[in-house]
């Protein structure tokens, strides 16, 4: 069985998006609400998992969603590509 390579770094919210056929807003609430096991969110180094504060008037939340992650749940293997 062939190895599968990975890209290194984080898949962007918007590829993401495109895979699951959905808005980055329903990508985003799905990794904060944790029903989405693609990867993490977090704001100022604390791990987001409530979805009353996705509010911006707290400041920005950075969205890490693994590769190997969005594959296992997709089947998608992401190659770099930001859009």
């Amino acid at each position: 069985m062939e190895e599968i390579k990975f890209a290194e770094g984080s898949v962007p919210v918007i590829v993401a998006a495109r895979v699951f056929g959905k808005d980055a807003t329903w990508v985003r609430a799905g990794i904060i609400a944790g029903w989405l096991p693609i990867g993490k969110a977090t704001r100022n180094g604390q791990l987001v998992t409530d979805i009353e504060d996705m509010n911006s008037k707290y400041g920005r939340i950075n969205f890490y969603i693994s590769p190997k992650l969005l594959w296992e749940e997709t089947g998608y293997i992401w190659k770099g590509e930001r859009r």
